[in-house]
């Protein structure tokens, strides 16, 4: 595949990383790759990203972009974020294309999680 200018890396910040990595790895099956105590890459997960710590969150309300997961089954989707400790933040709604809704992992950043 050709990658000369396609988003290749996502880094997303975290105000604690053992629980992120027990969340997405909870909710969604993820893997980690650690690289020091305050930087963990994420596997598995469609692209190639990594956590990094912070103090910082991000939500659509300031104006962040928004990171969306592709599920096959929304309502497993959710009952795995929830039991992970996530919150679901806009239950499921329709859209061109699917249906989606949003959650705040344990940092509070916002996410969606899509089906067609």
């Amino acid at each position: 595949m050709e990658q000369h200018n396609k988003i290749n890396y996502l880094e997303i910040p975290v105000r604690d990383l053992t629980q992120t990595k027990t969340f997405f790895s909870q909710a969604f099956g993820w893997d980690f790759t650690d690289y020091g105590p305050e930087y963990s890459c994420f596997n598995h997960a469609g692209v190639a990203g990594g956590f990094y710590l912070s103090p910082h969150a991000f939500e659509l309300k300031t104006g962040s972009v928004l990171i969306v997961i592709y599920s096959d089954e929304l309502l497993d989707s959710i009952a795995d974020i929830e039991g992970a400790g996530g919150t679901i933040t806009k239950p499921i709604f329709s859209f061109p294309g699917g249906r989606r809704f949003h959650f705040k992992d344990p940092n509070g950043n916002e996410f969606a999680v899509w089906s067609e």
